[in-house]
Formats: structure tokens, sequence, C-alpha cells
């Protein structure tokens, strides 16, 4: 590893959970140690329950642009040939759940939570890191499937560039302890890695099964799993990316493509 030159090659939002990303030359991050913009919206249904990939597979259908700057977000189905309608998210817009209430079939919500989001691991709420290699390395498991395809099934937030392929799982250890890096000025703790759900196992664009998509992931995973990696979080080799946690200190700070990235 002596050649490497870990840095930001690519930076993702979500700014509305299961929603299309957004792709940033820069993002900040807010106090809660999330980024600043990522997963503050989240679609609702009337029992409090996200209305995600997980719960509802009509998700992958919906196509989404979002205007960082406006907050407006503009909608789409993959089954419609309608133009994108657009909505703005800060100001009280019934016109919005109405348009997907309509989609699915049931009354829903859009909320918001801008100081943390709304992320899966609430304990670890830091940006989900992965590396590029290791995106091209699970796209060469699926004839069917190219880096771009892999990219969006994991909705990872930093991209690291200039590292081999799993370099990443070097930033968590033990469950008792955490990583210490930086990433330009931010710092950052490595926490675990990533324990994926069924959603990876769908097309992001239609909701249809890949055919065996988690048994080839597990068994490649585990074929190329290099030995320098803590293994006690893996009970399980349908893991990927890192969760992350960062300090208050850090709120206010910004990341950048082009940062490097310094394990302490």
């Amino acid at each position: 590893m002596s050649s490497i030159n870990p840095h930001v090659a690519r930076l993702l939002i979500y700014p509305v959970k299961s929603l299309d990303s957004v792709d940033c030359n820069q993002v900040t991050i807010l106090e809660s140690g999330a980024l600043q913009s990522d997963r503050s919206w989240a679609i609702f249904d009337q029992d409090g329950n996200f209305v995600n990939g997980k719960s509802n597979p009509k998700i992958h259908a919906l196509r989404s642009k979002f205007d960082l700057k406006t907050h407006t977000l503009s909608l789409q189905t993959t089954e419609s040939s309608d133009q994108l309608t657009e909505f703005n998210l800060i100001e009280s817009d019934t016109a919005l759940s109405s348009w997907l209430e309509a989609y699915f079939g049931f009354p829903v919500e859009m909320r918001q939570d801008l100081q943390r989001g709304f992320p899966d691991d609430l304990a670890s709420p830091g940006a989900t890191i992965i590396s590029t290699a290791t995106l091209e390395a699970i796209a060469s498991w699926y004839p069917e499937l190219n880096t771009e395809d892999i990219r969006r099934r994991f909705r990872a937030n930093i991209e690291i560039g200039g590292v081999p392929a799993f370099w990443e799982d070097q930033l968590f250890t033990t469950p008792e302890q955490t990583v210490e890096f930086t990433i330009g000025n931010v710092q950052f703790m490595g926490v675990n890695p990533c324990q994926r759900c069924i959603v990876v196992t769908r097309d992001p664009y239609t909701g249809k099964p890949y055919p065996k998509f988690q048994k080839i992931f597990i068994e490649q995973r585990k074929a190329t799993f290099p030995q320098w990696i803590e293994r006690s979080h893996f009970n399980h080799f349908f893991r990927l990316a890192v969760n992350t946690r960062l300090a208050a200190t850090e709120a206010g700070k910004v990341i950048r493509v082009g940062d490097t990235v310094i394990i302490e």
C-alpha cells in the first residue's frame, strides 16, 4: 500500500432518503456529524414508518432531481412520460403529499430533519465511505452490471480514489474501538462495516431482483477478504462500506473533492 494516494474522488448526498443522489464538489459537516442535506427529508406513511426500498418497491421507479440552493425537489416516474414536477421542500407544500399519495396509493407525508437527517444507523450518522476500486471490483462479480449500477445500489457518501479495492476496510477495528482518520481537516471516527439489506439486491431503477445477488456477493466477499481486516464485525459477509461518527467539534468544517485521507 506504499504507492497509494487516498483522496476524495466523489461526494454524493441523498437529500431525500431512498431517492436519487446529488453529486457535490464540497459538503459541510453538521453538529450531529451528518453531511448537510444528506437524508434531510424522508417519506413516511400514516403509521410513522419510512416509505423506502425496504418497505415499498415502487420507490425504485421514482426519479428525482434536487436543487440544493432552492431546496426544490423534482419528481418523475419511470412509468410516465410526463415532465418533472417541481416542489419546494422548505415551504409547506400539500401538492407534494398529494402527488406522492397518488403514486403510492396511500396517504404519506414528507418530513424534514435539517440537523441530523434520517440515517439508518442513528448511533453513527456520519458519512458512509467506500473506495472507487471496491465498486469496480464488485461490478466484476456480476456480468450484467457496471460500476455505476453498483454505486447506485450501495449509496455511499464519500468515494475514495487512489487506493486498491477494500482499502476502506482498515477504517474500522474491534466493536469496542474506533479508527481515527482525517479527510482534509475533518476528523472522522470509523465505526463498523455497514450491514446491507435486501435493497442492494434490486435494480435501483425498476426494483427487479438480481438473481442470487446476495449469494454471489457473500461468496465473493469471503473469497477476496483481505487477511489484514479486523474480522470481529463479520458475523456474516453481507457488509460493505464504513459507517462513521464525528465529534461536534467538526461542525461547520467542509469536505471537498480532492481532499487527502490520512489514517492516524
